[in-house]
């Protein structure tokens, strides 16, 4: 009797601790299966005339969230000078992805100047702890005129506890 009762209060909790575990690591964003994108990256952008001459390096924080949405800051335009980076991803085939986003623009008077947006993709390594891509950046004027277009090179690790 007594071992009856033992195991029918066992299996119910074994369930739960089996789920448990399954589930907290994606809840957290910190155990994700290595190849996806989801989570938040430290991010390397360089900057090229699309002819290969370097303009400038400079670090990144992107957060590719559930759902397909991205949100980004950088430390290429002072925050003072942009709103942070808003869009969407989508997986295009195995460990690769696509992505766009906008931010809009400002001068030192706080005018609004335009808006730019970046769009790409980026290759996830097996073991989801590293990225690495291209995208398009397209600068707009207030009117929607393309101003300039160049091009972008990313590598990024992925921020972890």
């Amino acid at each position: 009797m007594k071992t009856k009762l033992v195991k029918g209060i066992m299996a119910p909790l074994v369930a739960v601790f089996a789920l448990v575990t399954m589930v907290a690591p994606t809840a957290s964003g910190q155990g994700t299966i290595g190849g996806s994108l989801q989570g938040t990256w430290e991010m390397r952008i360089t900057l090229t005339d699309c002819a290969g001459h370097v303009i400038r390096s400079f670090p990144s924080l992107v957060e590719f969230t559930a759902g397909g949405t991205v949100v980004e800051s950088n430390a290429g335009t002072p925050q003072a000078l942009k709103t942070p980076g808003e869009g969407v991803w989508s997986l295009v085939s195995d460990h690769t992805y696509a992505f766009r986003f906008k931010f809009f623009t400002f001068d030192t008077q706080n005018i609004f100047t335009g808006w730019t947006i970046i769009a790409g993709t980026t290759t996830v390594n097996p073991t989801g702890d590293t990225n690495a891509g291209s995208a398009t950046v397209k600068v707009y004027n207030t009117s929607g005129v393309l101003l300039v277009s160049l091009c972008a090179s990313t590598a990024g690790t992925r921020f972890k506890l």
